[in-house]
């Protein structure tokens, strides 16, 4: 029976994970559930799920939920930076699944490494702002860190026991790994005539053809940065150099990534757009659990296809693998500035097209400086943030 604490309870992969649980009640207890201020989603997964602690980041919340949960109800209601280190450092705790979007997610998923959890790295950011940094904690604290994203899991799937067993320090070469085929769908906007994406609306933006997920995820989709990320991401979780990682557009979402090996032969995971695959696979791991997941009929499937990313259409993209050859300065940047710039399309402040040019001229602002902590972190993504908005504002 693991304890496992979920970070971001109440979205997307929350909710998926919970549903994982679910059907495995035996294996799991959910020990924490941690939100930023949604209450009445967050009240009802206390009544059903009871977990010994609910942590709303947002003080209101907390208070809001306190007073709405029953007496019956056996939770605790904690808010605070230091009763979340608490809870996902608390030796009753097993698993954190780290789910929360963005930066705000960074501080508590380090925590949970620095005290030597098993990690179920859902949030990209992490690795994008501190990916030498997190992983080097890591393999110091003796934490064992597994990803959620259904890339980065199919990649660890298609590799060497060995190789799953040294993440951050492995050798691809040694191997006989020639490169990491990283798929994306390419989003609602992979057909779209291109005089037309400036026009594009957050409504379009989000409505992905094959996944279902939160408005910032999608639209970072859309942009296919959600590519770049996961491109950065993977350089750190797989120790690679950028000419061992290719991107290739495959819209049926069907094939989630693939590893081609110097002898020619290529493994690919396949399996339909359900996040409960890959949250399964990484909870349980090395076994296998039902994750409630319907089996990949290739009857229905039909064709697969396959294609390069077009750069002009997706600008986001070229930029994220760009901001992965200057280093981490370059990537902690590009996250904050990405992530003011989506908050502004998503509010109407801002065209589609514009969150790439926010993008590129936060990029070419990048100082070097040494990143030693997570304060240093913390501190460069705050400067990007402010350097976002004054962009924004000239834009306008």
């Amino acid at each position: 029976m693991q304890n496992i604490v979920i970070l971001g309870a109440t979205g997307s992969i929350g909710a998926s994970t919970l549903s994982v649980i679910v059907n495995n009640p035996t294996d799991f207890h959910v020990h924490g559930l941690v939100a930023n201020a949604s209450v009445n989603k967050m009240l009802a997964l206390c009544i059903t799920h009871q977990p010994e602690y609910a942590h709303m980041v947002a003080e209101s919340a907390a208070m809001q939920l306190k007073a709405l949960l029953p007496k019956n109800c056996i939770t605790q209601v904690t808010t605070g930076a230091e009763a979340l280190n608490a809870l996902v450092t608390d030796s009753r705790t097993d698993t954190v699944m780290a789910a929360i979007v963005g930066a705000a997610g960074l501080v508590p998923t380090f925590d949970a490494v620095k005290a030597g959890k098993r990690v179920l790295l859902a949030n990209k950011e992490a690795l994008v702002m501190s990916g030498e940094l997190f992983m080097h904690t890591a393999r110091a604290s003796g934490a064992t860190v597994l990803p959620v994203d259904s890339e980065h899991n199919a990649i660890f799937q298609c590799l060497p026991t060995n190789v799953q067993a040294q993440l951050g320090y492995c050798d691809l070469t040694a191997n006989g790994i020639s490169h990491i085929l990283l798929t994306g769908s390419g989003g609602p906007f992979l057909n779209t005539d291109l005089t037309t994406l400036s026009a594009m609306t957050p409504a379009q933006a989000c409505n992905h053809p094959n996944w279902s997920m939160g408005p910032k995820i999608s639209v970072d989709s859309a942009t296919m940065m959600n590519k770049g990320l996961e491109f950065i991401e993977a350089r750190w979780l797989f120790n690679t150099q950028a000419e061992q990682l290719k991107v290739v557009i495959h819209p049926q979402s069907v094939i989630h990534s693939m590893v081609q090996y110097r002898d020619g032969s290529v493994i690919a995971q396949m399996g339909n757009p359900d996040m409960r695959t890959p949250i399964a696979h990484s909870m349980s791991y090395p076994q296998r659990i039902d994750a409630g997941v319907e089996p990949l009929d290739f009857f229905k499937v039909g064709q697969l296809s396959f294609c390069e990313p077009d750069f002009s259409r997706f600008p986001c993209l070229r930029l994220a693998m760009q901001a992965c050859e200057q280093g981490q300065e370059a990537t902690t940047v590009l996250n904050a500035a990405n992530e003011v710039a989506v908050d502004a399309f998503l509010k109407g402040q801002i065209r589609f097209t514009d969150i790439a040019t926010i993008n590129a001229r936060c990029l070419d602002q990048v100082q070097q400086t040494r990143l030693a902590s997570i304060d240093d972190i913390l501190q460069l993504d705050a400067q990007a943030r402010t350097t976002a908005m004054s962009a924004i504002k000239a834009l306008n």
